[in-house]
């Protein structure tokens, strides 16, 4: 079975629920190391959910398959001494286990479930090609999370601690953590150990994760390169949009992501702006804002809605969700769309501060 990454988590949730005897190999690749990981633990413990015994749980490394392939198909068959059916983990695995997995194939007996851990392997590989192709294997794909599997990813750790997060805090998780499902889940029960465990009684706002309960805990280098990149676009400051956007694709934010955060940011803008042009205290106008800017922003904030006109806001609303859509339809590079629209968005703050003031 060729399972894709989109049916991945389906499918081991599927298994987990209902072991399916008929499945002998598991392999499970792609580009998240975290997510890889975190699927072959569940799928062996789901077989034998105490991975350190000894009778049951064996682990093998593709090395050592390569220089005796029979081992995995002895290890296949052979019974467990207590009972219960056994797991063997492979990790890493790679084309170099082809041998040893076509023995587990071959075998007329045996009940082992054999769960492969392998890195981003290609459509030629022959590992993958093997087990996609077995009617009793399973090629599991796992690639970095988008923002729904995310979504999902924060409903399930925070609810499995009788929490939810609100709007503003889910859309700060989203943009936030990192793309490894492995750090990210790491994140968010750091998250729920600071919220703290909601009891059965406990009341409605207990339950909660806040904007601020986020962003005190989830400390993601990858948001601080963000922020940075969107403060230096709205101030007009290039050379530090460039450092900043170098900063956010070495952390691996998708380009998409970081497009919705300027697409937010403008729009924060555009209602301070219009608050101060409306003669409110910018002070005033910035404290009112929702969810709140963090103390360090607000007189980059203050600046910024001086420097830029809320009818010019309105605009670059408009070219931010263009670039979104250019992003999911042209093909082009997701980072070249970024860079050059981050650009246009600093060379115009430059070009609105050298003008004279606006009336």
């Amino acid at each position: 079975m060729d399972i894709k990454a989109g049916q991945s988590e389906a499918f081991v949730a599927g298994y987990v629920r209902k072991p399916d005897p008929a499945l002998r190999v598991a392999l499970i690749y792609g580009n998240d190391e975290g997510m890889i990981a975190e699927r072959g633990r569940t799928l062996a413990q789901a077989v034998c959910p105490d991975l350190g015994d000894a009778f049951r749980a064996v682990e093998l490394s593709g090395a050592q398959l390569k220089d005796d392939p029979a081992r995995l198909g002895d290890e296949f068959q052979s019974l467990s001494l207590i009972g219960g059916r056994r797991v063997v983990r492979v990790r890493p695995a790679g084309d170099e286990s082809v041998d040893a997995v076509q023995t587990v194939l071959d075998a007329t007996a045996g009940d082992a479930l054999i769960v492969l851990e392998a890195g981003n392997l290609p459509p030629s590989s022959r590992l993958r090609q093997l087990v996609a192709a077995a009617p009793a294997g399973a090629a599991i794909a796992c690639f970095e999370d988008g923002e729904r599997a995310l979504e999902g990813l924060i409903e399930q750790v925070l609810g499995a601690a009788g929490l939810r997060a609100d709007n503003d805090a889910r859309d700060y998780l989203v943009d936030n953590l990192g793309s490894d499902r492995g750090l990210s889940r790491s994140e968010l029960e750091k998250l729920a150990l600071y919220k703290g465990i909601a009891k059965p009684d406990a009341p409605p706002a207990a339950r909660i994760v806040t904007f601020d309960d986020a962003v005190a805990v989830i400390g993601d280098s990858a948001a601080i390169g963000l922020d940075d990149a969107i403060f230096a676009a709205f101030d007009g400051d290039p050379g530090g949009l460039d450092r900043a956007l170098d900063r956010v694709f070495a952390e691996g934010v998708a380009p998409a992501s970081a497009i919705r955060g300027l697409q937010r940011h403008a729009d924060q803008l555009h209602r301070l702006a219009g608050a101060i042009e409306a003669g409110t205290r910018p002070d005033d106008a910035v404290a009112r804002l929702r969810p709140p800017p963090h103390f360090s922003r607000r007189a980059a904030l203050q600046r910024q809605a001086r420097t830029w006109p809320s009818r010019r806001l309105a605009d670059l609303v408009d070219l931010l969700l263009e670039a979104e859509m250019q992003c999911k339809t042209t093909g082009l590079p997701d980072e070249a769309i970024l860079r050059r629209t981050a650009l246009r968005i600093a060379q115009g703050a430059r070009s609105l501060a050298r003008a004279p003031a606006r009336r």
